[in-house]
């Protein structure tokens, strides 16, 4: 009986590790992907600004009051803006920003393509 209590204990902290562990994952995954508004360049996971380290807090708190990715995500844009996400999402206001590199890599393809037909026809 002894035994019993003991593995129930056991097993009731692991379980309690595990969920931090989740929690801690998916707190850092989200700082990860979080623009520092004071620091140039870095991710929230990356600085130790004060701003930083008060977004991790809050990232910390609203994984705790139970709330989902998505919803710290949507908590966080409508407080600083979209420009908060390193990965922003397609909308009509980044039609540009995510087509762009599409129309970059067609215009050099064809550009050599071009060149290259223009090249043999000279020959």
């Amino acid at each position: 009986m002894r035994f019993v209590h003991i593995f129930l204990i056991v097993s009731i902290i692991l379980n309690f590790n595990f969920i931090k562990a989740d929690e801690i994952k998916t707190e850092n995954k989200i700082a990860k992907n979080l623009r520092c508004l004071i620091c140039q360049g870095q991710s929230v996971y990356d600085s130790d600004s004060e701003f930083a380290i008060s977004l991790k807090l809050v990232i910390k708190n609203k994984i705790q009051e139970g709330m989902s990715e998505e919803q710290i995500y949507s908590f966080l844009k409508i407080k600083y803006g979209e420009w908060i996400l390193y990965d922003p999402v397609f909308n009509k206001n980044t039609y540009f920003l995510w087509l762009l590199p599409i129309l970059i890599f067609l215009a050099g393809g064809a550009i050599i393509i071009r060149r290259f037909y223009n090249k043999n026809n000279l020959d």
